[in-house]
């Protein structure tokens, strides 16, 4: 199964999908499928497909050599006039996003490992932040160092921060955090939890990436499938 490892360099495609209505979802998650099932491309190393929770839609985790494999896909013939048109038959927002992992946290009972697999039960939010190219390393050290104090939380399992470095479909500079939890309770009761209710620690953070004038949206969603090269 793919893990989440900042020593491993891999460069990290999420493809984010967003769709109308549950029914699309499904066709969409179909498509996805078929095209991971089917992937031999030069330089692919995995791919792992979540199925939306809270709003209707998908997203691809992608793992690849390098930037020079992942423009050979989106330059071939099969990219651009079947998988794009297709996607944006079914779809109402399309986001591919090409991040670098910079950094990872785990609870101390996972033993450091981050793994992604729909063997396992991980409740999966999926957050993206848009920011000035300015503050990006600000916000990455808020939403990675500055949030050692999760491991304390109940229901965390681990988040990951990854660097924006280009997109199809998005402008300017972004991050993305990855993080998983025991259950839509412990998430919903974490993310929803009173700023005066806060512990002081999570309270500054907060602030501080609040003073950041960032945008952000987010969705959760559930490991439906994945496959790696050589299976």
């Amino acid at each position: 199964m793919p893990n989440i490892a900042v020593e491993d360099n891999y460069l990290t495609v999420l493809n984010l999908f967003t769709t109308d209505t549950p029914e699309n979802q499904d066709q969409l998650l179909t498509e996805m499928r078929k095209i991971v099932d089917a992937a031999a491309f030069e330089g692919w190393i995995s791919s792992t497909v979540h199925a939306g929770v809270d709003s209707p839609g998908t997203a691809n985790f992608i793992q690849w050599r390098s930037g020079e494999d992942l423009e050979k896909r989106y330059s071939g013939k099969e990219f651009k006039h079947r998988t794009l048109p297709v996607f944006r038959e079914i779809t109402t927002a399309i986001r591919l996003l090409q991040n670098e992992i910079v950094f990872a946290q785990t609870h101390p009972g996972l033993g450091g490992r981050i793994e992604v697999s729909p063997d396992r039960d991980d409740y999966t939010s999926i957050e993206v932040y848009r920011v000035g190219e300015a503050d990006q390393a600000e916000l990455i050290k808020l939403l990675g160092e500055g949030q050692d104090w999760l491991v304390n939380v109940p229901g965390y399992r681990s988040h990951s921060v990854f660097r924006g470095l280009r997109a199809m479909f998005v402008e300017g500079a972004f991050a993305v955090v990855y993080s998983q939890w025991d259950s839509k309770e412990s998430y919903e009761a974490f993310r929803d939890l009173p700023h005066e209710q806060k512990p002081k620690p999570r309270r500054d953070n907060d602030e501080r990436i609040d003073g950041l004038k960032i945008e952000s949206d987010s969705n959760t969603y559930r490991v439906v499938h994945t496959r790696a090269t050589g299976e």
